[in-house]
């Protein structure tokens, strides 16, 4: 009986430990995994299974339908299939690009020192600030606000700028970047519905990509940053020896050294454009509308019929999923950036 209750080693639990971590994990694992099999059962019930339930085991307690199926890929399939591809599109084109801009702009806060001024940085926001208004609120043109712009940030830069001392450094920068993430997308939707209103880009893929690469791209940053901090740079170095250019080393030794942290950050990334419903909501009406707003739309029009929104989740939440299981290998040593090694 001791045995049962001995550790050979810090290592290896004793058999009575094994059996009490595996029963607690596997109760976790049910409790993770229980409403996404709630939610596929239900995508196969009829509404009288649901209204009268709950029924869990299929051809026991309920006979499985494809009632919702039917609906949801036949009555309204073209809106389906349409926000489908719609979703996909935006989803993946503003991921990769945030990747390439991200992973870029945090291997040079990596690699390379930034000292600009303060006061640079101050001045051009103000210059962008000022741009804006004379765009929306004056009516000026496009061309003729960004021109004024410019101009004025030229004049700043060689008068104001200079009473400011102070810089900023590569963890001043990385900063900023990572508190934009943390502004809520509620306080700057309207804006931005009102620029892509007189842009004329309202309920189209641009809108959504612009945005959710400015959304996303903090986070690209201060993952991918980490990321490269890991990296030796003596290997880069050594290249530079040899003659290779800065472009050759970042794309031909960096990144592929970097591979499970770029596939773990662009899952992440993935999974926060897909999902994203507010600006998607403010910014299409119907050519460009994704999942997440068709699932609320169904809710809002014929209240909750869980039937028609499992079918409609289970067709959102299903090409992420599959992704994140042929990408898991690259994703766990992805998330282990920064762990204790031996």
């Amino acid at each position: 009986m001791r045995s049962l209750f001995h550790s050979r080693s810090p290592f290896k639990p004793s058999p009575f430990a094994a059996l009490v971590s595996y029963l607690l994990l596997g109760f976790w694992a049910l409790l993770i995994l229980f409403p996404l099999y709630w939610l596929i059962t239900t995508s196969f019930k009829l509404p009288a299974d649901v209204n009268n339930g709950p029924f869990y085991i299929p051809f026991v307690d309920f006979q499985p339908s494809l009632h919702a199926w039917r609906y949801i890929l036949e009555e309204v399939g073209n809106d389906t299939r349409r926000n489908f591809l719609n979703t996909v599109v935006v989803a993946l084109s503003s991921s990769v690009l945030a990747l390439m801009l991200g992973s870029s702009a945090a291997y040079a806060l990596t690699r390379f020192q930034f000292r600009p001024k303060l006061g640079t940085v101050g001045v051009f926001l103000a210059c962008v600030l000022v741009t804006i208004a004379l765009f929306l609120v004056v009516g000026l043109p496009l061309g003729a606000s960004v021109a004024v712009g410019a101009g004025l940030f030229v004049i700043s830069l060689l008068t104001i700028s200079k009473r400011f001392k102070r810089l900023l450094s590569n963890s001043d920068i990385a900063f900023w970047l990572i508190s934009q993430r943390i502004m809520p997308p509620v306080a700057v939707v309207l804006p931005l519905y009102v620029v892509y209103q007189q842009l004329g880009l309202l309920d189209t893929w641009a809108a959504l990509i612009i945005t959710y690469v400015a959304v996303n791209l903090p986070i690209v940053v201060w993952l991918m940053r980490d990321y490269f901090s890991t990296i030796p740079i003596e290997i880069e170095e050594s290249a530079q020896i040899d003659g290779a250019s800065r472009f050759r080393i970042f794309f031909t030794i960096v990144l592929p050294l970097a591979l499970p942290g770029l596939v773990a950050t662009f899952l992440f990334v993935l999974v926060f454009a897909w999902n994203e419903y507010l600006i998607s909501v403010f910014l299409t009406n119907a050519r460009a509308q994704t999942m997440p707003s068709m699932v609320v739309a169904q809710n809002a029009t014929r209240g909750p019929q869980w039937w028609y929104l499992s079918v409609l989740v289970t067709i959102m939440i299903a090409p992420v999923l599959g992704l994140a299981i042929l990408l898991e290998r690259y994703i766990a040593r992805g998330l282990l950036v920064g762990a204790v090694k031996g």
